[in-house]
């Protein structure tokens, strides 16, 4: 077997677009934590071998981790090789692979597809590299987005106006979406975890990569958590500085609009009145026992309605005019219902205006 001529030292991440294909060599605990978009995973090592031989490594050296794990190195890359990925590439396929940070894993695994004769090459730097590019570019890029900010009481769909601003054409910035959270104490979604730290990061990297800085960027009003999702300082500061558009709705609406939005909190009233137990502190004993016998029996209108009334709207009413720089001059988007027909009408509206 003989290797490309074009091999040559760990390119760079600007390079990506150049290569068929993306591996990432980490374990399958390390990708699913977060990964390069794009990538596939096939681990030198898996998440045991990799403790196996970390372990080895601090009783009794690198030469010890070394022999035990080159062997499983080598069993690894034996089976990737066999596997669908690799065995119908041709002779001048072109992977890019990356490790943790651009060693011996990744280093491996290229020096075996020379071997075989693909011209694969290493990323310089490894994952940490394009970590610390992500979060570079997310500081220098979000001061520059032109943002439209969404705001509006609890209730009043400002997520499913920025959904119908999208399927008109708008560019759309969904910070809950990527995060996976509706943003509030009752935001987790049924049977969804949120992401990590680094994953939400990267998804938001590559949302403002498709991005026209000179059209505008909706984007919903969001404190610095969402769950426990912090949002990048850079985006939040150049939020707090955009234009504001306030969703206005009658109470009725809003609440009609919950009990649609929020219907499955009925499914699991001892997880909901958990939740609420948090509010004790603001709201009293009397108050929250109250809501909690209403989580329990799912009955969820006055729960709801008691919930705008006492901790939403009262929030809300306080946290715009300190948060938002320019809430004074912000424009005012008056919705008579929130049925989706609706809500499509005022993405129309708002686009126009």
């Amino acid at each position: 077997m003989s290797s490309s001529s074009s091999h040559r030292g760990p390119v760079g991440i600007e390079e990506l677009p150049r290569f068929d294909c993306l591996i990432d060599a980490r374990s399958p605990a390390e990708f699913a934590l977060d990964h390069i978009p794009g990538a596939i995973n096939c681990p030198v090592l898996d998440d045991e071998e990799r403790r196996i031989v970390g372990t080895l490594y601090k009783q009794q050296g690198a030469f010890e981790a070394r022999r035990v794990g080159g062997a499983m190195v080598a069993a690894n890359l034996a089976r990737h090789l066999q596997s669908e990925v690799f065995k119908n590439q041709p002779i001048g396929w072109k992977p890019l692979v990356y490790c943790w940070r651009g060693g011996l894993r990744s280093g491996s695994m290229v020096q075996w597809l020379r071997l075989v004769g693909w011209d694969a090459q290493q990323l310089a730097g490894g994952y940490k590299r394009f970590r610390q590019h992500v979060m570079e570019t997310l500081d220098q890029r979000c001061p520059a987005l032109p943002l439209r900010v969404v705001c509006g009481a609890t209730g009043s769909a400002k997520t499913q106006l920025l959904l119908a601003l999208a399927r008109q054409g708008a560019q759309v910035l969904d910070l809950e979406g990527l995060a996976c959270h509706k943003g509030s104490m009752l935001g987790d979604l049924p049977d969804q975890a949120q992401p990590s730290q680094k994953a939400f990061d990267t998804a938001l990297y590559a949302a403002l990569a498709g991005l026209d800085l000179s059209q505008p960027v909706y984007i919903e009003a969001e404190s610095r958590k969402i769950g426990r999702i912090t949002v990048p300082s850079a985006l939040l500061e150049r939020m707090r500085a955009s234009p504001c558009i306030e969703l206005r709705a009658s109470e009725e609406a809003r609440l009609e609009f919950l009990l649609r939005d929020y219907a499955y909190l009925g499914a699991d009233g001892a997880g909901l009145a958990r939740i609420l137990d948090r509010l004790r502190p603001s709201h009293g004993h009397e108050t929250v026992n109250r809501w909690q016998d209403w989580a329990r029996s799912a009955t969820l209108a006055p729960l709801f309605a008691e919930l705008m009334r006492s901790h939403y709207d009262p929030h809300y009413a306080r946290s715009q005019a300190a948060n938002f720089q320019q809430w004074p001059q912000r424009q005012v988007l008056e919705a008579q219902a929130l049925l989706p027909q609706d809500i499509e009408a005022l993405a129309q509206q708002l686009r126009q205006s």
